[in-house]
């Protein structure tokens, strides 16, 4: 299956922290910029973002569309209202159907790994939606290289059809965490990466200062759970070195944020980038980076600035992306 390079995501906008009429534009605009990619889950503002997306994209050719959405997370307070076991999986699958108005979706992705059920029931259920003709193509998101690795060999242990072909992790010019174990492994077997926070929760765009505010219109300052996630990226040092990235985007032509989501695109394995957005100028100025290469000279400028700032860690797969704690600063803004 075929994907477009830039992936629409609604984590933490639809349905929670941008109006519907807002989110509707942004899907739009992202059709009018060659997006074909839709990525959500049944966890985001629990279940409210896909109801957003399925009505956005009401009207549009369904053939026309790749909607992918995740199971694992808890979607309520019940015992099997979370993981991979085949009774949440099975479950959950209906209930993203009916929310997205889809017989079917593109990509079905394990949103974490689940070490408390066995991982043959996992991989059997979901072929099961396979066969049924519920599910396309089969992926994961955070899951570890070894776990990634155990779920090839099981599924051909057990003669299933499907496979996974796809991961979803976070990976940007700061967090690259899967670049020692995941990507390796993933590239042998065929496995693309569909990455998210490309600008690391906006702080790759260089709009936030060091020693400013956060600007009024930015998820830092907004209502609801965004500035949780931005104050873990907000060091002060952090946010000094990353203006120093400026001359480089100028140089290439681009924009801070067509920069870095062209970064994540210019990397190997690496099939999509996943954006957000809260105003319809911010989704066209990202897809913008479609296509755009960078040279060998620009790749290491961006090296050179970042330098120690670069998290290689394989032990941090799966974690949120968090500033090294010798970089981070309080800033109020973000509380």
């Amino acid at each position: 299956m075929f994907v477009s390079e830039i992936i629409y995501g609604n984590w933490l906008t639809h349905g929670e922290g941008v109006e519907r009429d807002t989110a509707v534009a942004c899907v739009h605009a992202a059709l009018d910029a060659g997006v074909t990619t839709f990525d959500t889950a049944d966890v985001y503002a629990q279940g409210a973002a896909e109801e957003v997306l399925g009505r956005a994209l009401k009207g549009v050719r369904r053939e026309s569309l790749e909607i992918a959405t995740k199971v694992c997370l808890p979607t309520g307070p019940g015992r099997n209202d979370r993981g991979l076991s085949r009774k949440h999986i099975i479950e959950s699958c209906h209930a993203s159907l009916r929310r997205l108005g889809t017989d079917y979706v593109d990509l079905y992705q394990a949103h974490r790994f689940d070490d408390q059920t066995p991982l043959a029931e996992t991989l059997i259920a979901f072929d099961d939606l396979v066969r049924a003709g519920k599910v396309h193509y089969l992926g994961v998101s955070e899951w570890r290289a070894e776990q990634i690795a155990e779920a090839l060999r099981l599924a051909g242990e057990l003669g299933l059809r499907s496979r996974i072909v796809s991961n979803q992790p976070q990976y940007n010019m700061l967090w690259r965490v899967i670049e020692p174990e995941v990507l390796p492994l993933c590239r042998r077997e065929g496995i693309g990466q569909i990455v998210f926070q490309p600008l690391a929760q906006g702080v790759l765009t260089g709009k936030y200062l060091p020693g400013q505010p956060a600007p009024a219109d930015s998820r830092a300052a907004a209502t609801g759970r965004a500035p949780h996630f931005v104050s873990r990226v907000l060091g002060e040092t952090l946010l000094r070195r990353i203006q120093d990235l400026k001359p480089i985007a100028d140089d290439a032509g681009l924009s801070m944020a067509r920069l870095a989501v062209a970064w994540t695109l210019n990397q190997p394995g690496v099939t999509s980038a996943i954006i957000g957005a809260t105003r319809p100028e911010q989704v066209r100025d990202n897809a913008g980076a479609a296509g755009v290469t960078l040279d060998a000279e620009i790749l290491k400028r961006i090296d050179d600035v970042l330098g120690d700032l670069i998290d290689l860690d394989p032990g941090k797969t799966g974690q949120m992306m968090n500033v090294k704690p010798e970089w981070q600063a309080s800033r109020a803004s973000a509380d």
